[in-house]
């Protein structure tokens, strides 16, 4: 029988299937663009016409702007409108089932279990930044320091340890590192015990601790909870996957939906294994496969399925499309990464001319040291941009504590420049370079003054003792030793840099800018043209993946989530040597040009050189 909401009536059959599905374990493998949010808001709905209870469902997702954005479905819904929004219903809000993130859920189950976890309902929860203020201190306690045990390689362990619901006893006893991370964790633990306060991972390692221990409670919420749904299943990590499986093991009303081909967050704990053995940990489970997808074009779809198949772990899909063949990818092979920026800045304007809004072009790349080449073919272009999600390359902090020293050695008046040198060293380095950095001007290349700098400051233990990030901060001060290398004159080079640095400080019209984005940041969004830059191997795949096959299968699931982002029009460059990824792409879906030298093009896909043996 039809269902009375004309929503529902508007879905694919595959989506009809799932969302009509009966009680009991459903998983849906959902290809790139097959509808994900369609389906999972449309399940919802179909429950709720059902006649199920709004406060027994529960749709869990990764990030508050996709709660926002699926509850927003559902109330514009005409379904809910005439359901829950008739005259005599007070709060229809409140009848709205719980959308939101993991943590967020954990948060509303602590208030109610604290006592349990030795806390008291008014808790706080300690941010990044508190967390590791107070870690920084127990180590300081402790006499800890060195690579080994920089704060925030012990952040990430101790997260680890939560995350994964390691046994401590066990932990610290596997060699003498752990034995001293599990000592600062007990401190650690005792630290927030005594504060009331719970730290992020606590929100789920917490509430999983207390669903284990306590039956009764763990008995409360399945009762409460009859039917759960989760959004991109293929991103839980392990304590995410036991939470869900504690809460559904009674009823077995477990709906998940995601894409393993787009598990590209290992770095946070990830693990899609968790996806690809959903069937056995759940053995009366269906499973349907979204296969049709709704945004790109038959050429790219096609591509990108070449692309993956190469993968061996995975949940094999045959994705297709209804749209039209489109364009051939275009493949263009650069002498350097500044020659491949002012060519996408060029084709990026030929867009525009054509009547493109900029809106609707993105250009991703792998890190984002990247984004400096680019950003200065922009600027140079008068092309409006916006770097989504992240700073622009001048404003990162270590270059601006690079550049403030350099404009301080060859401008001593600068009081800007020794401000900030002075503000961000301690005694011994900040003296050094002031009295040195002016002397040494005269006699160093600016790449030497630039490495006396980061010798003197023993920057790379800085940037570890301070940041979560310090790989990607070294790959972008290697980025501005590249481009700084290129000026004999060092004043023009830090001309260069105001300039690029003042243009782009200028206001931007961000709803009509093209979006600079690495790839990990354009997972679920869409856009018509697309430029994947730098698809260099070393870069994409990245250098630290090649050992591993895990990592380089990951890095491939990159590689197809960066091209599945373009509707109608795919653009991949790369410059030096090309990417392995480029080589699985079916070269009759393909348009190549070499550029040999700015403004020599030769056409011949058939060079050799694109592919790797």
């Amino acid at each position: 029988m039809p269902a009375n909401n004309p929503n529902l009536n508007k879905l694919s059959d595959t989506q009809h299937k799932a969302v009509h599905h009966k009680d009991g374990p459903l998983l849906i493998a959902a290809g790139a663009g097959s509808g994900k949010t369609k389906t999972l808001t449309s399940r919802v709905l179909y429950l709720l016409e059902k006649g199920v209870d709004p406060k027994s469902i529960i749709a869990i997702t990764f990030t508050n702007k996709a709660a926002k954005e699926m509850k927003s479905r559902i109330m514009n819904n005409e379904l809910w409108n005439k359901k829950f929004q008739e005259p005599g219903i007070p709060d229809s809000g409140s009848m709205i089932p719980f959308i939101g993130t993991f943590h967020s859920l954990g948060v509303r189950i602590l208030k109610e279990e604290s006592a349990l976890a030795g806390r008291t309902s008014f808790f706080t929860i300690f941010d990044d930044e508190d967390s590791s203020s107070l870690i920084k201190n127990i180590m300081k306690e402790m006499n800890l320091s060195g690579d080994r045990f920089s704060p925030y390689a012990v952040i990430a362990e101790i997260s680890r340890i939560k995350n994964n619901l390691l046994d401590l006893d066990e932990y610290m006893e596997s060699g003498r590192y752990e034995q001293i991370i599990g000592s600062v964790f007990q401190k650690y633990e005792t630290a927030l015990l005594k504060s009331n306060a719970f730290d992020f991972d606590d929100l789920l390692e917490k509430t999983v601790r207390i669903f284990r221990d306590n039956p009764e409670v763990l008995e409360k919420y399945r009762k409460r909870w009859n039917y759960i749904l989760v959004d991109e299943f293929q991103d839980v990590n392990t304590n995410q996957y036991l939470f869900v499986k504690l809460l559904a093991m009674h009823h077995k009303n477990l709906f998940v939906i995601g894409d393993d081909a787009q598990s590209i967050y290992a770095f946070r704990g990830s693990d899609f294994r968790n996806f690809l053995n959903f069937e056995k940990d759940w053995p009366d489970a269906t499973v349907i496969t979204l296969d049709e997808n709704y945004r790109s074009t038959k050429n790219i779809i096609k591509a990108a399925s070449e692309l993956i198949k190469k993968n061996k772990f995975q949940k094999q899909k045959n994705l297709w499309t209804g749209n039209p063949e489109g364009e051939l990818i275009r493949i263009s092979a650069f002498q350097n990464a500044d020659q491949e920026a002012y060519s996408v800045a060029e084709k990026i304007s030929a867009a525009l001319s054509a009547g493109e809004p900029l809106k609707e072009i993105a250009v991703l790349y792998r890190t984002n040291a990247q984004s400096r080449a680019l950003e200065q073919a922009l600027i140079r272009a008068r092309i409006t941009y916006e770097i989504f999600g992240g700073l622009k390359f001048y404003a990162r902090k270590e270059i601006k504590d690079i550049v403030a020293a350099l404009r301080y050695a060859y401008n001593p008046k600068d009081a800007a420049g020794s401000g900030r040198i002075t503000k961000t060293f301690n005694k011994a380095p900040r003296a050094i370079l002031l009295e040195n950095l002016p002397r040494l001007a005269g006699e160093l290349t600016i790449v030497e003054l630039i490495n006396y700098f980061l010798e003197q400051t023993n920057y790379t233990e800085y940037l570890a003792a301070h940041f979560k990030n310090p790989e990607e901060r070294i790959e972008n001060i290697k980025e501005l030793l590249h481009f700084a290398a290129s000026f004999n004159n060092p004043h023009d080079f830090l001309d260069q840099v105001t300039l690029l640095s003042s243009l782009d400080g200028r206001p931007k019209l961000q709803e009509n800018a093209v979006k600079l984005m690495t790839i990990h940041l354009a997972k679920g969004l869409e856009f018509d043209r697309i430029f994947i830059v730098g698809a260099n191997e070393g870069l994409l795949p990245h250098g630290r993946s090649l050992a591993k096959s895990d990592d380089l299968e990951e890095e491939r699931r990159l590689m197809y989530v960066a091209m599945t982002r373009a509707r109608k029009n795919l653009n991949i460059s790369f410059y030096d040597l090309p990417s392995r990824f480029l080589g699985e792409l079916p070269p009759e879906l393909i348009e190549f040009t070499k550029v040999s030298s700015y403004g020599e093009e030769n056409r011949d896909w058939d060079d050799e050189s694109i592919y790797l043996e």
